[in-house]
């Protein structure tokens, strides 16, 4: 089992940046591939980005490309999400997630495991 926690979120202006990062707890971290998922008020949860076991492979969905980039260390059994050049409707609650199998990175359904979410808000 694997235990989730987002840090890293905050106010910043349009243009800004920030660096989520997603700790976890146990020792089998290297076996799961991470992603990271946000909501946003009254929208349903969206993919971000996602990262494979050993770092070697990378996703993002079309918005955040060129923005945004995920990075994992798993000595430290942590992933990054630095983001750059926010705009205000990258507002939203980011959430990392954990899975163990394959399928879309995309899809919630795929992941096993969850954070509880850190909020990340883009002023104008």
């Amino acid at each position: 089992q694997v235990q989730l926690v987002e840090s890293g979120g905050g106010l910043v202006q349009a243009g800004g940046s920030l660096r989520l990062s997603c700790a976890a707890s146990g020792r089998t971290f290297s076996r799961y591939d991470i992603g990271w998922f946000r909501q946003a008020p009254g929208k349903e949860r969206e993919f971000v980005a996602a990262i494979t076991t050993n770092g070697g492979s990378t996703y993002y969905a079309d918005s955040m490309k060129g923005r945004f980039t995920i990075s994992r260390d798993n000595a430290k059994n942590t992933v990054y999400l630095q983001m750059n050049s926010l705009k205000p409707e990258d507002t939203a609650v980011y959430y990392c997630a954990a899975r163990r199998y394959s399928g879309s990175f995309s899809s919630t359904t795929n992941y096993d495991y969850w954070g509880r979410g850190t909020q990340v808000t883009v002023s104008s």
